[in-house]
């Protein structure tokens, strides 16, 4: 959806607006002062950033690497998200394989998975306490045909060698959490539910007791052979990272091509008291997701919160990141009208916080990598709200390139070759717009028409 940038918006701040950031202080990190130099600057403290700087200093611990944060490290997408650990890469199983092939989604089927594990060792290692809680995940049916659709993704996985997703009937669905609108599903035991703002903290306090300088409140203006202009000095480099993801195209433009600036809106409730908690059930705590194109997703926070989510994005023509994206009253009335549907025993439940995050999204759902300024600056970027794992994956990535030390994970199809491009303006928006109503019709039980069809044959894929 295209939004009419002369909207009211909601003015609230997103560190008041946003639950993750209203309730949990960081620690702070000073701009920088004065001139420097490093080896290798990192643009963004986010967590491609953070995950970048950590993974450079363990293939390289003598090396000296900066972060340059134009905010607070998280204030963008990375602490604005629904806080749900995923083991997929790209959005799922069987669109890896629609994107990559069936033995390129097998290899990234299995890198998610070890680096679900990965993750969960390091937050034990680490001792980074970010509420993390190895939930699993519920992807519940709404329509007999999203139903077939639930029986589908089993049998692709155990194609992909992928075992203990369960089918679940109506009841049993409804016994693990009650809504009348659940007709099955699916329950996948990988991934979990964290705090990513505290995540993001965790990472900072590990980044710093490794010798890696962090300066947040310090903005990115330029980037020119291996200089880095800032309001308070340059930064000398051998080499930049850029990890900016959705706001990497106010540095390079030229990269927008391949991917395109969108919204997800977000409400958390007030805290649950147990009455209201077990009229829905939900004692195992899982992360949700409906089964349609534009679904909601949502989960319980660490205090007994609900946090509720779209993925029906939104597009702010012209590439627009800014203030001014950050809140949508539509959005958080359709939020509202979305709840009550699917829980109508709750019906009475207010919501304390409502705020959007912005994301990168790419044609094929995964990130890209790449390299400008003659091989001086290196990117990664678009992970297509699936950044909490696979900014992990990414950072690895961008570590290897930099420091040019082999590894497998440079051969991966997503690192090697670009997604298709979206056109530029005044088409882009209009492309979102015929897209959006084609998927929404899908939604409401009609056939795929031929818009989607169309780029099924190229290879792209919309559908989440």
């Amino acid at each position: 959806m295209v939004e009419n940038p002369k909207r009211n918006l909601h003015s609230a701040s997103i560190e008041s607006s946003c639950f993750w950031l209203a309730t949990h202080k960081q620690i702070d990190c000073p701009p920088l002062e004065e001139e420097t130099h490093c080896d290798i600057a990192i643009a963004g403290a986010g967590f491609t950033g953070l995950w970048t700087a950590l993974f450079l200093k363990e293939l390289s611990p003598e090396i000296d690497v900066v972060v340059l944060e134009q905010g607070i490290a998280g204030y963008g997408g990375s602490g604005r998200n629904a806080g749900m650990l995923g083991e997929t890469i790209d959005h799922s199983h069987s669109l890896a394989a629609v994107h990559f092939g069936w033995d390129e989604a097998r290899r990234l089927a299995t890198l998610g998975r070890q680096n679900l594990d990965e993750m969960t060792a390091f937050f034990v290692d680490a001792k980074i306490d970010c509420d993390f809680e190895r939930t699993g995940r519920l992807a519940v049916a709404l329509t007999p045909a999203q139903l077939k659709e639930a029986q589908r993704s089993i049998e692709i996985a155990e194609r992909m060698g992928i075992a203990g997703i369960r089918f679940l009937e109506a009841e049993q669905m409804r016994s693990e959490l009650n809504s009348p609108l659940y007709l099955g599903g699916t329950f996948a035991p990988g991934g979990g539910i964290l705090n990513p703002v505290k995540l993001v903290d965790g990472l900072k306090r590990v980044a710093i007791k490794r010798g890696i300088r962090i300066f947040e409140r310090t903005a990115v203006r330029g980037i020119q052979k291996g200089k880095i202009r800032t309001d308070f000095g340059d930064v000398s480099a051998g080499r930049v990272i850029l990890a900016t993801d959705v706001f990497t195209h106010h540095l390079f433009p030229g990269l927008l091509q391949r991917f395109i600036p969108l919204y997800d809106y977000i409400l958390v409730s007030q805290h649950l008291f147990d009455d209201q908690l077990s009229s829905i059930g939900w004692r195992n705590r899982q992360g949700v997701t409906d089964g349609r194109t534009f679904f909601n997703y949502y989960r319980l926070t660490a205090d007994n919160r609900i946090l509720w989510g779209t993925s029906e994005a939104m597009y702010y023509s012209p590439n627009r990141v800014d203030e001014s994206c950050d809140h949508s009253e539509a959005h958080y009335r359709a939020l509202r009208d979305s709840f009550q549907q699917h829980f109508p025993q709750l019906r009475n439940l207010k919501f304390e916080y409502a705020w959007g995050g912005p994301i990168a999204s790419t044609t094929r759902l995964t990130p890209f990598f790449g390299s400008l300024d003659g091989g001086r600056v290196l990117y990664g970027l678009g992970y297509t709200g699936h950044g909490i794992g696979s900014t992990r994956i990414g950072g690895k990535i961008l570590a290897h390139m930099a420091l040019g030390h082999p590894s497998e994970l440079l051969e991966l199809a997503m690192v090697r070759k670009k997604p298709f491009p979206y056109p530029p303006e005044p088409l882009r928006a209009f492309a979102v717009n015929a897209v959006t109503d084609s998927l929404r019709k899908v939604d409401a039980g009609n056939k795929p028409n031929w818009v989607l069809r169309f780029l099924d044959r190229l290879g792209i894929g919309f559908s989440s």
